[in-house]
């Protein structure tokens, strides 16, 4: 059973839906928001893949250009800084201030594990009234290639002081659940959306918010010091 919990940050714990109304100013349309973010993922896979790093600040703000370009708009400057300054300012979703507190509070060692810089999720966290509920806050810059590598995953069990299967991962990604069971961790799955999994099968723990997971992760594992 899994001692320790780590969680994505974007999806996971903060509502990137909050972007929408910029997305809307900037597009006519709150859905280049999910187009702009599956750029963004799919630049960091493929930034993987090819053995480069990049900031992910950067490839955001390329994947943005690339939405800008693909819908044939030009988009102001004021515009573009408001979208990409505000991913430092999203909130929670409503239940997973309560939720990780309850998790904290049964004792699991606790970390955040994103592929934003360290310094982006920090402040995320920070905005969000989150970061205290972590012991570490933790960047895939630190190994130089994103989440679903096997990397990102082994770090987090390191700096924690386990071994991979005595970590948790706890996302609203099928393909970060993929990447963190093999990297040999277990995996919570937050169902935000109402989808199947794409790569691999879901986890022994699943539910449709961090509420639900919570409830389920504190009746199969104990937390360890």
């Amino acid at each position: 059973m899994a001692g320790a919990l780590v969680f994505d940050v974007n999806e996971t714990l903060l509502d990137l839906r909050a972007l929408d109304p910029a997305f809307e100013r900037a597009f006519g349309d709150p859905g280049a928001r999910a187009e702009w973010f599956a750029r963004l993922l799919h630049g960091s896979l493929v930034a993987t893949v090819t053995g480069v790093y990049e900031d992910f600040g950067s490839i955001a703000a390329r994947a943005l250009d690339a939405v800008t370009a693909r819908r044939r708009r030009t988009l102001p400057a004021e515009a573009r800084d408001e979208i990409l300054g505000s991913v430092a300012r999203l909130p929670p979703h409503p239940e997973v201030p309560g939720a990780l507190s309850r998790l904290r509070s049964a004792g699991f060692p606790m970390a955040a594990l994103t592929n934003s810089a360290e310094r982006t999720a920090r402040a995320q966290l920070e905005h969000a009234g989150l970061i205290d509920l972590f012991d570490e806050v933790l960047s895939v810059e630190a190994v130089g290639r994103y989440k679903p590598a096997p990397e990102p995953y082994l770090m987090a069990s390191e700096r924690l002081g386990r071994s991979p299967e005595g970590v948790r991962l706890v996302t609203a990604h099928d393909w970060d659940v993929w990447g963190a069971v093999r990297a040999g961790c277990r995996a919570a799955f937050v169902a935000r959306a109402d989808l199947p999994f794409v790569i691999g099968e879901p986890p022994d723990v699943v539910g449709p918010d961090l509420d639900a997971v919570a409830e389920a992760i504190l009746r199969v594992d104990e937390p360890s010091r």
